[in-house]
This record gives structure tokens, sequence and C-alpha cells, in this order.
């Protein structure tokens, strides 16, 4: 055995024994929530798809068609083998869904944000992130080499005490955070903070991944609106909604648009007919939220403030244990451990769709009443 595979394997054992080991299973989507595992069909609780719109026959056809005219892959990058005419129809989609002046499609949500945050802070400056904020946003804040701070979970007040110590000492500064935070399912105070931002010469990001579709955005004062393509619009991608200015700026500075293959145009074709789907049915997207808010009463938990709904156990072991109860009952719902999350809130992490039935959400609160939460 070499050294290498002795490392691995001796690492494995240490997770395993943490209850923290992930193992790939087999999965074949059927249709929005509906998937087959281990010769049984399951009913999701578990996919961001909020609006099934990767199922949808308008963004399939969508997609096919620019397989059909344009090919499987992109070639290159965008600035290598030139700008796609179907980018400049999605970039300029999105900015008026954001009301921005531009829009920038990166090649995931995880490529924006660690192209976006180095490109526009670095040693000398100064970046205030969520502590709860999403792993590529802490990816990008590492990569900037500019002066991290944390500041607690949704807490405004510690973020202005933080700036009030340290702007004064730094250049740049920028405010990172999520808008639906996806382990907790709650909303950033944005309103308050770009006020805050204001004060302080201090520019505001969000990332929207798993708001954009189905939870509004108070984005005023927020000066980068950043989500992906592949949650609530069914397709794959990330994107940067701004100005004019910056949107320049990433082209010719985001290193991961620059040494990134551009996405296949059959992604980019279906983000498109997503847009007009959402578009022509305005009410769609209000549906996962009315789903999990259904949930969380039948259960008299805290009203859900977005699609996503976590039950906290705590422990590792105990939370497989409660995904696999919950697997027996014809349900998915993954079980969700550290380092996902921080150490002690072991949790099951169930996203609502606007395709559950309600008396299917029914019967998994009185599974989850009985067998889980033993209330």
């Amino acid at each position: 055995m070499s050294s290498l595979d002795a490392y691995a394997n001796a690492k494995l054992a240490q997770i395993e024994a943490a209850k923290r080991r992930r193992v790939l299973a087999q999965t074949a989507r059927e249709d929005g929530v509906w998937v087959s595992r281990g010769g049984r069909r399951l009913l999701s609780f578990s996919c961001n798809d909020y609006l099934s719109l990767a199922q949808h026959a308008a963004v399939k056809a969508a997609a096919i068609a620019a397989i059909d005219r344009y090919g499987a892959g992109a070639g290159a990058s965008r600035l290598v083998t030139g700008n796609h005419p179907l980018y400049a129809e999605l970039e300029t989609r999105l900015a008026r869904l954001k009301g921005t002046e531009g829009a920038c499609v990166f090649g995931s949500g995880y490529l924006a944000n660690t192209g976006i945050v180095p490109a526009l802070v670095g040693e000398g400056d100064l970046l205030l992130v969520d502590e709860l904020a999403h792993s590529c946003l802490w990816a990008g804040a590492r990569l900037s080499r500019a002066d991290v701070v944390t500041f607690r979970h949704n807490d405004v007040a510690h973020a202005a005490a933080i700036l009030s110590a340290e702007r004064g000492r730094h250049g740049r500064a920028l405010i990172v955070t999520d808008h639906v935070f996806s382990m907790d399912g709650d909303v950033a105070p944005l309103a308050e903070l770009a006020v805050l931002a204001r004060a302080n010469d201090t520019w505001l990001m969000s990332d929207d991944a798993h708001g954009i579709g189905v939870v509004a955005a108070d984005a005023h004062g927020v000066d980068l609106q950043m989500g992906t393509l592949s949650k609530a619009l069914g397709s794959y991608g990330g994107y940067l909604c701004a100005s004019r200015a910056v949107i320049d700026l990433m082209e010719t500075r985001a290193r991961t648009l620059i040494y990134s293959t551009a996405l296949p145009p059959a992604s980019v074709a279906a983000a498109i007919a997503a847009l007009d789907v959402l578009a022509a049915d305005p009410g769609l997207g209000r549906k996962p939220l009315e789903k999990a808010q259904r949930f969380t009463r039948l259960l008299n938990l805290p009203l859900a403030q977005s699609p996503i709904v976590p039950i906290v156990l705590g422990d590792e072991g105990a939370t497989l244990e409660a995904s696999a109860r919950l697997e027996a009952e014809g349900f998915l719902v993954t079980a969700i451990r550290p380092p996902t999350v921080p150490a002690g809130t072991a949790r099951l992490r169930l996203a609502f769709a606007a395709a559950h039935l309600d008396e299917e959400i029914e019967r998994l609160a009185r599974v989850m009443r009985k067998n889980i939460l033993q209330i």
C-alpha cells in the first residue's frame, strides 16, 4: 500500500468513526419530486429544483434545440471562442429581472463566488462575511487575500461594530452574505445591511442561489447580486448582476470566467426558457414557500421563510437514523452533517417544491411527528 492510500484509508476511518462519511447513492430523478433509489420509488424533499423546471417540457425542448443547432459543448472560454449569442440574451434577461445595468454568467455558482470576490478586494482591504455564508463565499474570501472578519449570523449590529473598529484601517471594504441561507432557510436582513454599507463606504454582495424565482429580495442598495441557474431555474451555471462598470471588470479580471470553459449551449438555452416559464406564470414561484409554511404550521415549527426547513437533531448518528426511517416510509430527506453545518447541529434538511402535493406534505408531517420528533 502506498503512503497516499494509507493516508486516505486512515482519514476515511476517522471520518467514518465520527459518522461523517459521505457516500454517493445511485439515484435517478423521474420527474420534479420523485426519484428511484435502490429499487424503490421515493418522494424527494432534498432537491433544490424548487419549481421542477429541470423537467419542464419547454425547458427540455430549448436545451435539445440548442444542442441540435450549436452542439454539446462550448469548446473554450468565452474570451477565447467568442461570446455565444445565447449568452447575450440570458444576461440581458437576468439584468432585467434583477434591475441592474448588466449581468455576467459564470460556469457555476461556486466559480462565480470564487471569481467575483478576489476581483474586487485584495491585500489591505476588509471583507466581512456572515458566519453561516455558503462555502463558496468563504472560498472566494480566502482567495482574495483581504483581511477577513466574521460577523455573527444576520447580526447587523455586530457587523456595524466591526466596521466601526476596522474600516478606517483598510482600503476597500465588502460585506458578503447569502440572501437565503442554504442550510437554515432563513433570510438575510439585506435592507439593513445595505444602509450599514452605504454609511461606511462599503460594498454589499448577496448570494441569491436559493432565492431567485422563489423568495423575493429587497435588493435596493445591494451592489452585487449573485446567484445560480441550477436551483429554481432548473439549469446550470452562476451569474452576477451589477452595474455595467462592474460587469465589464468581471469580464476582464474574474479568473474563474477567463480560465474556465463556457457553459454548454443547452444550459444557457434552458435557463432562458425557465425565465420564460416564470414570466408566464408569476404564481408558480410562490408555491414552494407556501408548501414549506404549510409543513411548519402542521408541526408548530417557526414559520418557514423560504422553501428550506431544517430539523436540527444535533447528533450525527441520530440524524442518519432519522433519514433512514424516513426513507423506509418512502421519503428522501438527506442527513446534513458537519462540516457542512456547525458541530452539534446535524440536521434533516427539507426542501419543498411547487409539485409537492398537500396530502404528501401532511403524510410527511405525520411520519415526522411520530417517528422523528415524537410529539
